[in-house]
This record gives C-alpha cells, structure tokens and sequence, in this order.
C-alpha cells in the first residue's frame, strides 16, 4: 500500500487524458485491491500510461488483465501444449478451434465454465454458461449442432446435501432450458459427486458447430474507418466485473454477488445465431465477436489486437436498458446475446437490414482506426485513452514455484495391502451394488431426459453412452465427441490424471468408431497463488500436453478457470478434456451395449492391481488414497488403434471403455445400456488378483467389446498380432436373464431386473427424497464449513 501511494504521489501532476468524471471515486491502493491488481502490476499501468489512470481505465485494466482474459497464470504452462496438425484450421486465440472434418466442411468447437456465477446463482449461471459457449461456435460462422456438459457437485448424501440438491438441479435445468430454447441438442457429458466441490460446482459447457470450410470467419478489427456496431440485446448493469469475479475465491459474501450473475435470453440468442450466419455468409462484415466475458471492452480490444488497429468509441451510442449507466458500467457489463460487429464502410443498410429482418437492434459506435489506441468517448469527451497492445498481450505472466503437498505425498504411498473387506462384503454381490448406487457412476437419466437430445435429428448416439454421434449431412461421415476427467486422479496423481483425461476421451471416441482429432480443454484448479495448487496445474497440463502428443490429438483451445476455493479448501484439480473424432461412415458407428444373446465378450487390455484413487475405495471404503492408475500411452495407442481396425471391418458389436468401477460396472452398463431390454452375462474371471482389484480396480487401456461367435479366433488374432492383449471371458445371456461374474474367490449372481433398479434410479431416488427446500438452500453458505 505505501509502494502504491508513494508512485501516485509521484505522478499526482501529470496530465490525464480526460478529465475525471464526476462522482467517480479516487484511485486510492484501497481501490486497485480491489479491482483485483497488485501493486507491481498497478505499476506497470502507470509505466504504460504515464499518468494515473482514471476509474473506468482501471476498470478496463482490471478485466483484460484478469486471469479469466488474461490467463496470467497459465500462458506460460498453455504454451507447452502442442497445438497444431494438418487438419487444424483454426488453433488458440480466436473464438473457438476450428478442425478440418472432410468433405469441405469443417467443425468449430470450444469448452467455457461458468463455475463461480453457478454457485451464486445455479439456473442463470448455467444457462447463460451455454448461451455464451454457442456464441463463441457461431461467431466462427460454424451452425451449433450440439452441447456438452460436464458438471461437478458436492455430494448428494453429504451434510450439505440440501444446497448440492438445490444447484444441481438448477444447472441442469438452466443447461436444459437454454439449449431446448434455441433448438440445440444436449447430446452428452458427464456428471461427478464429491465433497471437494460441495461450495463451489464446476460447469463447464461445450458447443460444437458445423460449416463449409470457405465460410470460417474471424474476430478481427481491420480496416480504419470501418463501422463497430453493438447488435443484439441493450446492456444493462448485470455482470459487472463477471472476469473478475471468476478470478477470486468464492467467500461468505459471495451470495451478495448475485445481482453480478447474467441473465440470458434464448428466444434472443436464436434470432443472433441466424442473424450472425447470414451476415457472415452475405461479406459485408470483417469481423464478429461475441461480448462474453469482460463484455465490450474485450471484444473491442481483442478484436483490434488481431487486426493490429485502434478502435474509437463513443460510449453514448451503446444502447442501454437503464438509466444514468456510467461508460464504466457500459464497458465491463456482461449482458447476454450482445455481439460486436464491423462492417465494411459503405455497408451500414445492408449490414442494418439483415439485422432488422431478424429484428435485432444494432448501433453503430465507433470507428476502426490506425492509431493502435483504445479510445472511449463520452459525449466527445475522452474518458479511456489507453495503447492497445498492453492490454491484451501485455497482461503479466508468471510462472510460480510449485510443490506437491506433504498430505497428497502421504496418501499416494498407501498401499491396498492391509485393505480389509468391509463386514457387508461377505455378500458379494454388497459392494457391486453400492457402486452403481453411487451417484458418479449410476445412471444420469435424471439430467439429460430433462434436455432434448434429438432436436434438428442429427443425432445417431445420444446420452448415456461413451460418446455422442452426429450425422453430417449430405454425407456418410459422422462425428464423435465427448468430455472428460476424473478429479480424484488428478488429486492424487496431476500428471497421471491429466494423461488420463485425454487417454479415456479418445478410447470413448474410438469405441463409437471414430478417430480422435483434436481436444477442447477446460482447466478448473485452486488458487494458483498456493504452490499446492500450482503444481497440481502444472503438472496436469503436462501430462494432458504429453498425452496430446503421443495421440495426435492437438488443443485448438478452451478455457481456464482458477480460484475455485472457498474457505473449506479447493477443489480437486479438474482439467476437463472436450475432445472431437470423426466416423469415416455411418456404418461404423458402435455403441456401447451388447447386442445379441450368445455373442462373445472379450476384454481387451490387462487387468491389474490398480484400486489406487477408485470410485470403490470411496463409496465402500470412505477412502480417497492411493496413487493414480499407471497409464503406459504407447500401449493406449495401440489399442486404440486396433479396435479402431475391428470396428471398420464390421467385426465388433459393441464397445465400452472401462472407467470408474472397473470390470463389473462396465459389464452391468453394457449389459442395461438398453433399460427396457437388459440382456444378460455370463461372465469367469482367473486372474490372479485380489477381487476388488479384479471387480472394481481402474486399471487403463482396457475395452469391453462382444461380437458373433464365429468371428471371435479372428477377433483375437488381430489384437494379438497388435501387442494388445485380448481373451475371451464370456457371453451374453438372454434378454431379462441373470448377471453373473465368477471369480476364484467370488460368484456375484443377481437378477438383471435387480441391477436396472439400481442404476438407474440411484439419483432420481435422492432428488425425489424430499422437496428441495429453495429458501433454506438460498440462505445457506455457499461452501461447507
């Protein structure tokens, strides 16, 4: 604070660009704290500057130099990640990656998190999560044709089970409603349950557009003297300071927050995808880009630093929706379905008659110009006058020391070894059971029948599978997409975790039949201010980095989201991988259940002891310990490189990745994939391994699939001969029959009815428990103490 008052007092003469406005506060060290700068950083501003800058130019400062814009934390870590090959068009640093799909058409795609504005207000902060992740595909000039989601809650039978209740279901019904509104399918992600995001939920949205290649368009400012027009809906004060909101820690006062959580208008957003597409398509526009986060200062400037040009606006002529708003509140409001236009000079009527026609408001307020400046007018008179550059690539960067936490290191060196069976597993069939009650690996019904998955009827997979399907049409082709993470491993193990982020999103693309392309990635982590924290981050984007690589699976983008604490802790690392393959032909679209009675089951990939970080260690034990499975990627690639082989030769029928729960949960869900048809399996096991590490434990690089019984001597040979070891454990029973696992030590013989009850009603059973109780859920904390 003396540092800070001693430069002001220094400069306290120097010239302002405009004079300060009346009633707008003093700077004061008080004031840039708050606005979330530190005092090395409010130096650099005046270096910048010259001068003391005024209240909105701190403003501006404090949004573009956020770590939600300005990625101060992570730029030097994001930069490690390889980001190109030849079927990217379009990589980091525009709205949303671009992949080449075949055909001349091409896939834009991009995961966003709205985690701290769902925690305040979960059915707003979710819906207008997806609004703004749509926006950033069509700006792209791609048509949205599907949403994702990956959701993470505090636990549904916890302690504070009344308030997780209460925003679960508001995201997903926010998710559902937006996405129903607009006409876009939700086709898939995934939902976790875990105490270490009971205060702070994570949503994170992902949007995947289609277009002609010729028609990918980008958010540039060029051209001085070319029109910038404000389209869509009028600003008003909602999300104010959203940037830097989501760069704080959630606190006691973060449900005063509320009125800072945007509210989102789907029937305005349809009318702004068709108005945007057309004018794309028409060429009377440079370029588009949505007001999203930091609202229209960082469109403007964002806009201007790719084309190398200043921008010149007068604040006055941003249609507003309430009165006396200051060019402050104009500049970081975070209204909803607003986008930032320049047209071509000339072009104006042509520009204002598509968006009438779509009914739209628009204004033009300013000016490209060639001075490489910012420049904000109020009524003439200049109010911001800042360069550039600085504020969008001059943001500081740092990279900290990090070091792995003594209790992590302790609970990595836990051994199963003294792992006693709790007293209800001398029925063998207790612990299965527990696990497909447990909420992060039962059934999510309850969310996506509350999204409309088939609106537009491009899709062929649709929730509740490894990953979702899309037809494109006009051709034979498909696409495949999907999200991923398992916090727990990434606790416990970052750079394992965040392999194995990547490695499981694309073995669930390779088991509907397609090639995995290109990756999305959402990075949800603490404070990185606390060398716990940042080495959980740097560590998991080096694992995720490394992965990429040996998959060829390069990240077009995405999103950081950091502070995710409160004051009972941080999450669990959360890096969220979106990724996207493509199916070559309809034909080889495979879906996750078994077929046919009689059809073989062959596991692919070995079996080992690997129970470190299971979902059985959690919901049978109480236990989060462990180390990460061990993950070997050239062993994945192989796998997933030979079932690729099989599926496009039309010899397997289905296909289920192993993931949370093991063997025995992997083969119940392909078992129950259909609910209203669940076939049976009969299934024996001889590995030599303790049963829970047999059943339950998470070893990777391991696929269920089933095929003819004629074709099986083929089927295994082909692994074979690809390094991949593959066996025959069973076969599919009748429709309606029984569900049986041998083992040395145990048979689990249950009734197939028994295990549909109990997979799919797990979360409908806790949602229904009670009515969700809003008053008291709105009066809670919004972390647990």
């Amino acid at each position: 604070m003396l540092f800070i008052n001693s430069l002001l007092k220094d400069i306290e003469e120097r010239k302002l660009a405009g004079e300060a406005r009346p009633g707008d506060p003093e700077i004061t060290p008080e004031l840039v704290a708050e606005h979330g700068l530190s005092e090395g950083e409010f130096e650099q501003i005046l270096g910048i500057l010259g001068r003391t800058p005024t209240f909105t130019e701190l403003g501006v400062f404090s949004a573009m130099w956020s770590e939600h814009c300005g990625y101060k934390n992570s730029k030097p870590l994001l930069r490690t990640l390889p980001t190109q090959a030849p079927w990217v068009l379009q990589g980091p640093g525009e709205n949303a990656g671009v992949i080449d799909v075949g055909d001349g058409l091409a896939v834009a795609f991009k995961i966003e998190s709205h985690n701290h504005p769902s925690a305040v207000e979960p059915y707003q902060g979710a819906a207008t999560g997806v609004g703004g992740i749509l926006r950033d595909v069509f700006t792209m000039g791609a048509r949205p044709i599907a949403v994702l989601n990956s959701l993470r809650f505090g636990e549904l039978d916890g302690p504070s089970a009344g308030r997780v209740r209460y925003l679960f279901a508001g995201v997903v019904k926010g998710i559902g409603d937006y996405g129903n509104c607009v006409g876009i399918p939700t086709v898939g992600g995934e939902v976790f349950f875990d105490a270490s995001y009971e205060g702070n939920p994570l949503v994170n949205a992902m949007a995947i557009g289609l277009m002609k290649q010729e028609d990918l368009i980008t958010a540039i400012a060029e051209g001085v003297g070319n029109p910038i027009m404000a389209v869509g809906s009028r600003t008003g004060r909602d999300g104010i300071h959203g940037a830097t909101f989501a760069s704080a820690e959630l606190t006691h006062e973060s449900e005063a927050k509320r009125p800072m959580v945007q509210v989102g208008d789907p029937f305005t957003e349809k009318l702004l995808l068709e108005a945007s597409l057309e004018l794309i398509r028409s060429g009377h526009i440079v370029g588009i880009q949505d007001m999203g986060a930091a609202g229209l200062v960082s469109s403007s400037t964002e806009m201007a630093a790719r084309g190398g040009t200043g921008v010149d606006i007068e604040i006055t002529r941003v249609p507003v929706r309430e009165p006396n708003m200051t060019p402050y509140e104009i500049l970081l409001s975070e209204t909803q379905e607003r986008m930032l236009v320049v047209a071509k000079e000339g072009r104006e009527e042509e520009v204002q008659a598509i968006l009438r026609k779509w009914e739209l408001e628009a204004e033009t307020i300013g000016r490209v110009t060639g001075s490489g400046r910012y420049v904000i007018r109020e009524q003439g008179r200049i109010v911001v006058d800042i360069p550039g550059e600085p504020l969008v690539t001059g943001c500081p960067t740092y990279t900290r020391e990090g070091r792995e936490s003594e209790r992590v290191t302790e609970l990595r060196a836990w051994s199963p070894e003294g792992l006693r069976p709790r007293d209800e597993e001398q029925d063998p069939a207790w612990a299965f059971l527990t696990l497909l009650d447990s909420p992060t690996i039962a059934s999510k019904r309850w969310v996506y029948e509350q999204y409309d998955s088939t609106v537009r009827t491009n899709t062929v997979v649709g929730p509740g599978s490894d990953a979702a399907v899309l037809r494109l049409r006009g051709t034979r082709r498909a696409i495949a997409v999907t999200t991923d993470c398992n916090g727990r491993y990434c606790y416990l193990n970052p750079y394992r975790g965040g392999q194995i982020a990547v490695a499981e999103a694309a073995r669930n693309l390779v088991c509907t039949g397609a090639l995995p392309r290109a990756v999305t990635d959402n990075l949800n982590f603490g404070n990185p201010l606390k060398p716990e924290v940042y080495h959980q981050l740097s560590e998991a984007v080096r694992g995720i980095g490394e992965a990429c690589r040996v998959l060829e699976t390069p990240v077009t983008g995405g999103n950081v989201s950091l502070y995710n604490e409160n004051p009972a802790g941080a999450i669990y690392p959360t890096p969220t991988i979106g990724m996207v393959g493509v199916i070559e032909d309809l034909d080889h679209v495979t879906t996750a259940g078994v077929q046919n009675e009689g059809d073989a089951i062959v596991l692919l990939g070995s079996n080992s002891d690997e129970l470190g970080g299971s979902e059985y260690l959690k919901a049978v034990h109480g236990i989060v310990a462990g180390d990460a499975p061990a993950l070997d990627l050239l062993a994945e690639k192989r796998l997933q490189q030979s079932l690729l082989e099989t599926i496009r030769f039309g010899w397997i029928r289905s296909a289920h990745d192993l993931a949370e729960g093991g063997l025995a949960v992997a083969l119940a869900e392909s078992a129950i994939a259909d609910e209203a048809n669940p076939l049976g399996v009969d299934v024996e096991l001889d590995d030599a391994l303790p049963p829970a590490a047999l059943l339950y434990g998470e070893a990777q690089s391991r696929v269920l699939v089933s095929c003819v019984g004629g074709d099986i001597d083929r089927v295994l040979a082909h692994f074979t001969s690809h390094g991949v070891e593959a066996r025959q454990i069973g076969r599919v029973g009748p429709a309606g029959g029984r569900f049986r696992v041998t083992t040395p030590d145990l048979v689990i013989d249950l009734p197939i009815a028994t295990i549909v009850r109990t997979y799919y009603d797990a979360i409908p059973r806790r949602m229904d428990a009670s009515p969700i109780d809003v008053a008291t859920a709105l009066d809670s904390e919004v972390y647990v103490p």
